[in-house]
């Protein structure tokens, strides 16, 4: 089946601290029809950066980062670049992390290892809402 150029794209940018990591969720996300992986970061400065030039639609964002933390980023996305949906996929899912992302603006929380398949979802989700958007 031939892709739909007239169809756009969600531009995913992924920030996480282990690289191999990010390749896999990179290839899950990449295999979902109409999603573009347009960067990565292992730390939140970069991001925060990368984030605002690549054209991101969505931040995937962890919260153990090399340096700086997710929630921070996450808070900082919200205020100064608040039309990128965050997405938090992490293993720290404790109800204190869960409260501190919601506090700092986070669209969605995923514990990395058991709702990873309800994160792929929920980008395909965005992807539908986003093509409906166009028409």
């Amino acid at each position: 089946m031939k892709a739909d150029l007239t169809r756009p794209k969600l531009h995913v940018f992924l920030v996480e601290d282990a690289a191999p990591v990010r390749r896999r969720i990179a290839e899950a996300f990449s295999a979902i029809a109409d999603v573009s992986v347009v960067g990565e970061a292992e730390d939140a400065l970069t991001a925060l950066s990368a984030i605002a030039t690549s054209g991101a639609h969505v931040a995937v964002v962890d919260l153990r980062l090399t340096e700086g933390s997710g929630i921070e980023l996450v808070a900082r996305l919200s205020h100064e670049q608040p039309s990128v949906v965050t997405v938090v996929l992490t293993n720290h899912v404790a109800a204190p992390f869960r409260a501190a992302c919601q506090r700092a603006g986070a669209d969605f929380f995923f514990d990395k290892t058991s709702e990873f398949d309800a994160a792929c979802h929920t980008i395909e989700a965005l992807v539908k809402e986003r093509a409906h958007a166009a028409r």
